[in-house]
């Protein structure tokens, strides 16, 4: 059987001018997210670690990767902006890198202490970044490689990372984990290896040690101090000790170059990668739209829609995607496409509104309702019945509420669909790419799902509810029925004011990806430009390894069965379109038969809700009568639900009058603006 890929996406709907302050917006995010990256990877600086005689972290990491590619960090930003008793520094990345590196034409999970901060020490959070890595090395079955230049635990901050269950000792259970799956695990010992650092290594199937490492309990100075002896940490478990007495590393190098030339030598006797034959006979390809204009998609006010279509046909190769299920939950979007020549699910998001089920009017994207929470655990369930990684592409709002939607059983559906990610074996990749909220960032395998890795973008915005909204429930009591300060008291209606601003600002501030990060609620931040990059790396890391999880050839996909079941139903089960739902009073039509017989261009609304001339009150409006507007060109908003889609004009012209008010209830296809036309 083979599967039909069709073009999707195209020219962007927005104007030129928005498309340009989109860009601007995320470009100063982006620079802002690249500044605090160039922070992390200088660490304290290089001065001490190369007085040693040794090279810094990243430096040996550069020697490791194969020429001309990339590492790719996770956890960049993990402690970011966070101090430490007993420290006069911050500890940049936890003091430790995890990123994915191709060594000998392999993806495997590299794992280094990061030796210009505190020789390496271990803080709050290092113990955890570190068995992230490992989960995710184990869940795709890549080589590990341990770069271990390690001082111990942060002595004043013990208490946050020795205890519990992620403490420090359950790295060296992840260790075992590893060797139990039979993932090859490689040690470089480069420095000080000191207690838990000490335990890290042991367990590798292969460990090397430079003349200027050391691998022991407890370090000279607290022998000396316990037992009154006068001893070199390298007397006590230098390489004499470990390569030729006790036997806990297996080869003696004499630096930092010839160890990575050897750890660079073991990975390549590993099995190589499957990815060519899993692209059964197919070449990657470049999307057809570019991937840079993601940045032009997305709008700079979070609250306003796109088109998830567009962000998808810039990341699939030749921008050729097979939609699964088109005519049903059309308020989410699940297709499969090619990455990197490589088969990869998509479900996500569609902003958008989108026609109810029954064909009355039209109802806000970016919610679950039954319909797309249905569709969406089919498709995930088949995407792990035929072993298909699957992409998740976030910006969600939540699931719908209110009596309709807890009649129709929403908690059950949503059920069916959380248990069908809890248990999937197909890897999984989540993308943040705004707003990630309420149980709708649950549903769609957000980090406590145990997807392999969770990317944000600078745009995300991970939380319960948003600020205003947060704000709004807060102090509810003291609201109207429309959300406004019931009180004439100017000092009372000062403190409520206040009192809500205070809280939306704090919310503001914890939904910042950059705090998300720092935090271990997502796994890195990456630029928009990068994503699908990161899409075809881990396409690849999925489909790397062979014998450990469900494959199945294209020809006897589960979908390919969905799909004809449910061609069947499609003509049966279309809804009768709701005739009466754009009728016009007498009044519009007059209004609107004498606009067109002077030549004027309706510019209507594109869904039922509340007209917006403003993009905020008190803001100007979008465009006043006698202002000239570019095809493209935002004109007015509508509102439902805190969600705003925009209302466009189609075609450049003059603005010749407003026919809906501000703040105005529309339905879908009245005339809320009259444009006449630039002359063709």
């Amino acid at each position: 059987m083979k599967l039909h890929l069709h073009p999707i996406g195209g020219e962007l709907p927005s104007s030129r001018a928005e498309r340009d302050a989109a860009r601007d917006h995320v470009g100063a995010l982006q620079q802002a997210l690249d500044d605090k990256r160039t922070v992390v990877r200088e660490g304290w600086g290089a001065a001490r670690v190369h007085a040693k005689g040794k090279r810094t972290t990243w430096e040996r990491i550069e020697l490791l990767v194969d020429p001309g590619t990339t590492a790719r960090p996770i956890g960049t930003l993990v402690n970011w902006g966070r101090d430490f008793p007993g420290s006069k520094r911050q500890a940049p990345g936890a003091g430790v890198v995890t990123a994915f590196c191709r060594i000998a034409d392999r993806w495997t999970m590299v794992i280094a202490n990061d030796n210009t901060v505190a020789s390496g020490a271990w803080w709050p959070l290092t113990p955890e970044k570190i068995e992230r890595a490992q989960e995710m090395a184990l869940r795709l079955r890549l080589p590990v490689v341990y770069l271990v230049d390690c001082s111990g635990l942060f002595l004043p901050e013990q208490s946050r990372s020795f205890p519990g269950r992620t403490g420090a000792g359950h790295i060296f259970k992840k260790n075992a984990e590893l060797a139990a799956a039979g993932v090859p695990q490689i040690a470089g010992v480069f420095g000080d290896c000191i207690a838990g650092g000490g335990y890290m290594p042991i367990i590798s199937d292969r460990v090397y040690m430079t003349e200027r490492a050391y691998m022991v309990i407890a370090g000279a100075a607290l022998i000396k101090g316990a037992k009154s002896l006068h001893l070199t940490s390298l007397d006590i478990g230098g390489p004499e000790v470990h390569v030729h007495q006790s036997a806990c590393a297996d080869v003696r190098v004499p630096d930092d170059d010839v160890a990575l030339a050897r750890i660079r030598d073991e990975v390549a006797r590993l099995p190589g990668s499957a990815v060519d034959f899993y692209r059964h006979g197919a070449r990657p390809e470049d999307p057809l739209l570019a991937p840079d204009e993601l940045s032009e998609v997305l709008p700079r006010d979070h609250r306003q829609v796109y088109d998830m279509r567009q962000v998808v046909a810039r990341l699939v190769d030749g921008s050729l995607f097979h939609e699964f299920l088109p005519d049903t939950g059309q308020e989410v979007l699940t297709g499969v496409a090619r990455v990197g020549g490589l088969w990869m699910g998509f479900a996500a998001n569609v902003l958008e509104p989108m026609p109810r089920p029954d064909g009355k009017g039209r109802r806000p994207g970016g919610i679950l309702y039954r319909e797309g929470i249905a569709k969406l655990a089919a498709f995930s369930r088949a995407c792990n019945d035929d072993g298909i990684p699957l992409v998740w592409l976030q910006d969600i709002a939540g699931f719908d509420i209110g009596v309709e939607a807890e009649a129709l059983g929403l908690l059950g559906y949503g059920s069916s669909l959380i248990y069908t990610n809890s248990t999937n074996q197909t890897p999984m990749f989540t993308v943040l790419l705004r707003k990630a909220s309420g149980a709708g960032y649950y549903a769609m395998a957000g980090l406590p799902y145990e997807p392999v890795v969770q990317l944000s973008t600078p745009l995300s915005r991970l939380s319960v509810m948003e600020g205003r909204t947060l704000s709004i429930a807060t102090y509810n009591s003291k609201l109207d029925d429309d959300f406004e300060i019931a009180t004439d008291d100017p000092d009372e209606r000062r403190e409520i004011e206040e009192g809500m601003a205070r809280v939306a600002a704090r919310i503001e501030a914890d939904m910042d990806p950059v705090q998300a990060a720092a935090r271990m609620d997502t796994d890195e931040v990456v630029r928009l430009d990068e994503l699908r990059d990161w899409l075809v790396a881990l396409a690849e890391m999925a489909w790397q390894g062979t014998g450990y999880r469900r494959t199945k050839n294209p020809r006897i996909w589960s979908l390919h069965d969905l799909e004809v079941l449910a061609a069947g139903r499609r003509a049966a089960d279309a809804p009768a379109a709701d005739e009466a739902a754009d009728v016009e009073s007498g009044a519009e039509q007059e209004d609107r038969a004498a606009a067109e017989a002077a030549g004027l261009v309706a510019v209507e609304a594109p869904m039922e809700g509340s007209f917006y001339q403003r993009p905020a009150p008190g803001d100007p409006a979008f465009v006043q009568p006698g202002a000239r507007v570019a095809a493209g060109e935002t004109v007015g908003l509508v509102e439902v639900m805190k969600t705003f889609t925009p209302v466009r004009a189609e075609r450049a012209g003059t603005v010749e009058r407003f026919a809906a008010v501000d703040g105005a209830s529309v339905r879908p296809g009245q005339v809320v603006l009259w444009l006449r036309p630039d002359a063709s």
